[in-house]
């Protein structure tokens, strides 16, 4: 008897201790529970406040982009033009060089790839543009390159020319060497020839309509059409003749006409009288020179369509644009 109630107060003691041991695992797991849930309720205010910045951000842009959709839709023709401008120049230059063929291929197919997502992409926004932008200088600095190194080949022709002239001279010949030393010559005349051909880039072109205060302004719109424009950069050439020149600007509307407000503007291309817009004089150094030509309607009115631009100067074509009037 006194063994079983001696060993009641031990079996209490020890069931207390456990209960104890189980309320303070309790009392940490709640207190676990809820720094979890703090934690939770932190990061969903942090979402909650990035989602807010971000709806902040887009409501900005589309206003921004609301704000400049005159100047990012100028933006757009500017560069589409000067993407087409240089593949028309990249165009000519092989032409001059073949040898550069694979060279040139190369650069025109990155121009058309950059057109191509203009093209394809209708809402591009400033920064794109402005990233495009970037990309056209860049090509443009790679193109200027081309034109400079296709020139020194140029020049390099002429001298061969020369030395073969001074061996004719001193050399006695056969009647068959002279005859195929004079088609070699011939050979080599032609590519002077071409060498001497100037060469028209860089183009803006397109309509002007008129201003308060005599003044005109840039317009893609037919109705408001006042005056016709062409400006461009014609390229320096050390082997072409220096002095005055005459440029000859060739407007094609949609329907194949030129547009001439005076029908005795005609200039002679190879063997062909070609009908012109309008023309104007300038004093070629053999230096890179910008030139502009405009012709003023007159209250003529003129269609919705693509228009082409021809610039003809020493009897020959030296660069082409186009632009397009709504």
């Amino acid at each position: 008897m006194t063994d079983s109630h001696d060993s009641l107060p031990g079996n209490q003691n020890g069931k207390k201790s456990g209960n104890g041991a189980f309320i303070a695992v309790i009392i940490l797991l709640l207190c676990g529970i809820g720094f979890m849930a703090y934690l939770l309720s932190e990061k969903n205010k942090e979402i909650n406040q990035r989602d807010n910045n971000i709806k902040a951000l887009n409501s900005d842009m589309d206003y921004m982009n609301d704000m400049m959709e005159g100047y990012v839709g100028s933006m757009s023709n500017d560069l589409k033009a000067d993407f087409k401008n240089m593949l028309s120049t990249y165009d000519a230059l092989a032409e001059k060089d073949k040898g550069k063929a694979a060279e040139i291929e190369k650069q025109k197919a990155k121009i058309q790839e950059l057109l191509d997502e203009m093209q394809s992409n209708k809402n591009m926004s400033a920064y794109q543009l402005s990233a495009l932008k970037k990309e056209n200088e860049t090509l443009r600095t790679i193109m200027k390159g081309y034109i400079v190194e296709i020139d020194k080949l140029n020049t390099l022709n002429l001298q061969l020319t020369s030395d073969l002239d001074s061996t004719n001279t001193e050399l006695n010949m056969t009647q068959e060497e002279r005859d195929r030393l004079q088609e070699e010559n011939e050979g080599q005349n032609e590519l002077i020839d071409k060498a001497k051909k100037l060469q028209a880039f860089n183009f803006t072109s397109g309509a002007n309509k008129a201003k308060l205060g005599g003044t005109m302004a840039a317009t893609t719109k037919a109705r408001n059409a006042a005056q016709l424009r062409s400006s461009f950069t014609i390229s320096e050439n050390s082997l072409t003749s220096k002095g005055t020149k005459t440029v000859f600007m060739q407007v094609i509307d949609p329907s194949g006409k030129t547009i001439q407000l005076r029908s005795g503007n005609l200039t002679t291309i190879g063997s062909k009288q070609v009908p012109y817009t309008n023309s104007r004089e300038i004093n070629y150094s053999g230096s890179r020179i910008d030139v502009a030509i405009y012709q003023d309607l007159n209250e003529m009115k003129v269609s919705k369509g693509n228009y082409k631009v021809k610039i003809y100067c020493q009897g020959q074509l030296i660069g082409t644009d186009s632009f397009t009037l709504k």
